[in-house]
């Protein structure tokens, strides 16, 4: 029995479906045929439901056309303020989005989903406000007739003669949560027609007669019902894949269209739409670039932006090819991308330029092999688009005037060596300036020069001269001949300088890429980075560009406000920012907000939004164009993961310094608790003695403990000293204040603070009477003096000798404190001046490793350097440190 468990991967899939619907807003669309059918009362009687359950429920927009029915369920509903928007002198109700996402209630009721909005408001149809609410986490109820479906446009004005303008992608109904079908039988509402509860009574009458038309009707209805059906058949074929019951449909069809140029190109697109949804297959829509796309018209290029701009719209993937045989680059994309069906729109060209240039559909269909092929029917849409001309002329009229010139020069330089030569030397003079037309000014000139090649040559150097009369017949085979050549060649030429354009434009766009994917790679600072990213768009687009980044408060910055005009800064900032946390693109030739005076691109890598790109092309016109769409968001993927990179750089280097700072922190603690236990049990330890046995203890005992309180608390002050002082180096707050002074009165200072401790001692000084006044902060000094001299008496046994020198050298000071201790391993000499670093770490009485530091920090302030080193005439070691003696000292009087 073959293994009928769910599929793992499939489930998990499903799951992060379900999941991720969870923080979206569930949607829920009234279906129907027509107006009239009851979806909006349907809808508010729905609502009154929810709201008898404890739903908030907030009416956002309803149109009720004055029906006492409906309008009666509006009674006891909130009601959301319409948006009052001033055009064109009227003053239009819309539904007020803003107000709503404030309101922000657990379901929202937003009536005629296909509207238009009015010109101004931040999105340019109804069903896109719908989407933010969703987005939002609001519930959503509305309603849809069937006539406004994308993929159902020409179906329906083709059903009733009758163009609808306002249309809602496929996806929207494909994507809603719930879909209620209200239906209604033609005969019924036509009556309520004629009983004037869809229409005023003036206006049904010539409802009945235009669109409402029974048949009309009969036929809205069954795509209703059909479509509603292919809707639950999806939710079959859902519940069938989560419980893996097996099917006969085809789980992995790939579809491609091919499209033209011709007016019918839109329709093909909306029947591959339908073929599409039917079969469950991904679609592409693919237009390939030959050598004849540079001879269309201005026309002809918008039309086919506009069909591959439809084409995305309706949730096909678009591709644009380059190539000289569009039939080959189909088939090899076709293979390329696993496509099994190909659905190409039926030639309305005369048979015989299919006989003399070659058909696409037929050298697809001779090609496909194991490729299905899909015809779809031709039928003109609107019989006011212009016809495509026979001739369109591509070049202008001085590349004619030149034609005529080289043909000239041709003809002179073959009359100067007519007389030496074969004829059939001056044909070859003549193709040449043919091929040479034809690489400099294209098919139309190139043509004209061999026509008036054949011409000339006949008219000057066949016999009878100087007329176009042939006497031996067989010079018109050769005038043939030469004419067919000459096309040839011209052709082959076009070809090439086309071939040659293509190549160039692909080698631009590599050479971009590259150069940038190159740039960014070496950069991880993200002013440099932002700086290269916004002059590389600029060059590839011609525009005027910025990238916007978000402060710590996630509001983007924009620091280049010359990019608009002053009075537009702040709302082209608040487009961005919904560009940015809507990921979705917007602004100039976009649904969203099109009126802006840039396009928004998101600038979206691996855990969200980065930024946003702003670009302001010089002409507007090139980013409509989907190909060029589609290169932007390559390249600013590119640079969404650059800034991305660097940001996480940045995160990885403060974490580092997070790392070392806890790091310091437990060396700190586990180096200082000890040190500043110990005092502190001594302190608490005698003045408990002293407070509980003060009248039996000895006076001297009394003594001893007391001065154990002293030395101890001694102790403890001068570590809390050091602790606060390493902080104020590592914080660079220490202020130095230099002052020339001799470096005699500095150690005797320090000599003479440390008197107590150096008992027993003998300590031998060696300064010159010629030392010169030192630049130096007397007080850090003498503690650098200080801390040495305590560490020198702590690491060498009792009654050793201590020795203090200092002479000039060079353009500085030397002072030295040498001992006669054990000395230094060379390994540790230089670790010594490193923060909390003890030679004995576990003898507590020997400080706790920050004096050394200190006294590093302080001798690196005055601009000197310290260091250590064991004593050259016997054990012991020596500690010695610089002060330069910069400017010029006082004179003395």
């Amino acid at each position: 029995m073959p293994n009928q468990r769910p599929n793992p991967d499939q489930l998990l899939e499903r799951v992060q479906a379900e999941e991720a619907k969870l923080a979206r807003g569930h949607l829920k669309i009234f279906f129907g045929s027509a107006a009239g059918v009851g979806k909006t009362y349907a809808m508010l009687e729905a609502a009154q439901q929810r709201q008898a359950e404890g739903v908030d429920t907030v009416v956002g927009y309803v149109e009720t056309h004055n029906r006492a029915e409906t309008d009666a369920l509006l009674e006891g509903l909130e009601l959301l303020p319409p948006l009052l928007v001033n055009y064109r002198s009227a003053t239009l109700r819309e539904f007020d989005l803003d107000a709503a996402l404030y309101r922000h209630p657990t379901l929202i009721l937003v009536d005629e989903l296909a509207h238009t909005n009015a010109p101004g408001l931040r999105h340019t149809k109804r069903w896109q406000d719908v989407e933010e609410l969703l987005n939002a986490g609001i519930n959503v109820y509305t309603t849809i007739n069937v006539q406004h479906l994308e993929s159902l446009n020409d179906v329906v004005a083709q059903i009733t003669n009758i163009t609808v303008r306002e249309t809602v992608p496929d996806r929207i109904l494909e994507e809603a949560d719930e879909v209620e079908l209200i239906d209604l039988p033609p005969d019924e509402l036509l009556q309520r027609l004629r009983e004037g509860k869809v229409y005023v009574s003036e206006h049904a009458k010539q409802a009945i007669d235009n669109f409402f038309r029974k048949g009309n009707l009969i036929a809205l209805r069954e795509l209703a019902l059909r479509r509603t059906a292919d809707r639950v058949d999806a939710q079959m074929q859902r519940y069938m894949q989560d419980h893996a019951i097996p099917t006969v449909w085809p789980t992995q069809e790939r579809l491609l269209v091919g499209i033209s140029p011709s007016p019918e190109a839109a329709r093909l697109v909306r029947a591959a739409r339908r073929i599409a949804a039917r079969l469950r297959a991904e679609w592409l829509v693919v237009y390939v670039e030959t050598p004849a796309h540079m001879r269309l018209t201005e026309i002809e290029r918008n039309r086919v932006i506009q069909t591959l701009r439809l084409a995305e719209k309706l949730g096909a993937e678009t591709v644009t090819l380059n190539g000289t045989d569009a039939s080959e680059e189909i088939l090899s994309y076709a293979r390329q991308r696993n496509v099994n069906k190909i659905v190409i729109g039926k030639p309305d060209r005369p048979l015989w330029r299919d006989l003399l240039f070659g058909s696409v559909l037929e050298n697809l269909v001779r090609a496909s092999s194991d490729i299905d092929v899909y015809v779809i029917s031709s039928e003109q849409e609107d019989a006011s688009l212009p016809l495509r001309p026979t001739f369109v002329r591509t070049s202008p009229w001085s590349a004619y005037l030149k034609t005529v010139l080289i043909v000239a020069t041709c003809t002179l330089v073959a009359e100067g060596i007519f007389r030496r030569l074969e004829l059939s030397n001056l044909i070859m003079l003549y193709l040449l300036g043919v091929t040479f037309v034809a690489f400099r000014y294209g098919r139309g000139p190139s043509i004209l020069a061999a026509v008036l090649s054949v011409g000339a040559f006949d008219f000057f150097f066949v016999q009878p001269y100087f007329t176009f009369a042939v006497s031996d017949m067989q010079y018109g085979l050769t005038f043939l001949s030469m004419l067919i050549v000459a096309v040839v060649i011209s052709s082959l030429a076009v070809r090439i300088r086309a071939q040659a354009h293509t190549a160039h434009q692909r080698e631009r766009r590599t050479a971009a890429l590259y150069t940038l994917t190159r740039a960014l790679a070496n950069t991880r600072d993200m002013t440099t980075l932002v700086r290269i990213a916004t002059s590389q768009i600029s060059d590839v687009f011609a525009s005027k560009t910025e990238i916007l980044l978000p402060n710590g408060q996630g509001k983007l910055e924009m620091a280049a406000e010359e990019l608009f005009a002053s009075d537009d800064h702040e709302r082209e900032l608040a487009i961005a920012q919904w560009v940015y946390e809507h990921k979705q693109m917007a602004g100039m030739n976009t649904d969203t907000l099109p009126s802006s005076g840039a396009t928004y691109v998101p600038l979206t890598a691996t855990r969200g939004s980065v930024g946003v790109l702003a670009i302001k092309p010089a002409d507007p016109r090139r980013l409509l164009d989907p190909d060029q769409v589609h290169w932007l968001e390559t390249l600013a993927n590119q640079i969404s993961v650059a800034i991305e990179r660097a940001q996480l750089a940045t995160e990885a280097q403060a974490a580092t310094v997070q790392i070392e700072t806890e790091r310091l922190r437990n060396t700190l603690l586990s180096s200082v608790s000890h040190d500043l236990r110990t005092p502190l049990a001594s302190i608490t330890g005698a003045a408990s003695a002293l407070l509980d046995n003060s009248s039996t203890l000895a006076p001297a005992t009394q003594r001893e403990l007391i001065t154990t309180i002293v030395d101890e608390s001694e102790r403890l002050n001068h570590l809390l000293t050091n602790l606060l002082d390493m902080t104020r180096l590592e914080a660079g707050t220490i202020n130095i204040h230099k002052e020339w002074q001799p470096v005699e009165e500095v150690i005797g200072a320090a000599l003479t603070h440390l008197n107590a401790q150096l008992q027993g001692r003998s300590v031998h000084t060696d300064l010159p009477a010629d030392l010169p006044l030192v630049p130096l902060d007397s007080v850090l000094i003498e503690q650098v003096l200080t801390n040495l001299i305590e560490n020198a008496v702590k690491y060498t046994p009792p009654g050793s000798s201590l020795d203090i020198s200092a002479q000039r050298t060079g353009n500085a000071v030397t002072l030295q404190i040498a001992d006669h201790g054990p000395g230094l391993p060379a390994a540790l000499q230089q670790r010594i001046f490193d923060k909390f670093y003890r030679v004995q770490p576990n003898d507590p009485q020997h400080g706790s490793g920050l004096g050394l530091t200190i006294c590093r920090g302080i001798v690196e302030a005055h601009g000197g350097r310290i260091w250590a080193a064991n004593r050259a005439d016997g054990p012991g070691a020596v500690f010695a440190f610089t002060l330069p003696l910069d400017g010029e000292p006082p004179t003395l009087l």
